[in-house]
């Protein structure tokens, strides 16, 4: 049987300055069921690809071709509106019935029911960054963009998180931003170097 081919480049090209290209030439392929990190130091272009499959930055050539997806922020307060509980801007992107979902992703993100109904700074950073994966995972993408996603909590939550990231597979292929290269090499399908992309 074929997999599901959820994120397709081809001959991406990309820079912010004339003569010095971020992408040159490249080449990512991602199925159903895989998870690839986006390995490299501050600089390299990790979140510049994101950008570039969500659209707010264009090519200079090349083809980005990808499947419904949602994302997961490094920095949870700058995805939450400061205004609205964290359960009316859940409501606001997952267009169905849930309550037969979150119960289940409410445990395994370790998160009290109550704080949905709370607004973004009354929560503390990791509960926030949860209450992201948690919005993410119900808006049932075929891609998952997961930006440094355990940056905010602390190493036992950070394996359980990634623990249930991995569960999600099933439905969805992930691509991971991570600078924690002993993460990385624990669950990844395969580790993408910027660095060596770079320099070939």
């Amino acid at each position: 049987m074929n997999k599901e081919l959820i994120l397709n480049i081809k001959n991406l090209n990309f820079s912010y300055k004339e003569n010095i290209p971020i992408y040159k030439d490249f080449d990512l392929s991602l199925y159903k069921g895989e998870l690839v990190t986006i390995f490299g130091k501050s600089g390299s272009g990790k979140t510049t690809l994101f950008e570039l499959i969500m659209g707010t930055l264009k090519p200079k050539s090349g083809s980005i071709e990808k499947k419904d997806l949602s994302l997961i922020f490094q920095d949870p307060y700058n995805s939450f509106h400061p205004t609205y509980t964290i359960i009316e801007q859940i409501n606001d992107v997952v267009q169905r019935d849930f309550k037969d979902e979150v119960e289940s992703f409410l445990i395994e993100l370790n998160l009290e029911k109550n704080l949905l109904n709370k607004k973004p700074h009354e929560l503390s950073g990791g509960q926030l960054q949860r209450c992201s994966i948690l919005r993410a995972l119900l808006m049932k993408p075929k891609l998952l963009l997961v930006d440094e996603p355990t940056s905010a909590l602390d190493n036992i939550i950070a394996y359980d998180v990634m623990k249930l990231l991995i569960k999600y597979l099933d439905s969805c292929a992930i691509l991971l931003i991570t600078h924690d290269l002993d993460m990385a090499k624990w669950c990844s399908d395969k580790i993408i170097r910027l660095e060596d992309n770079a320099k070939n």
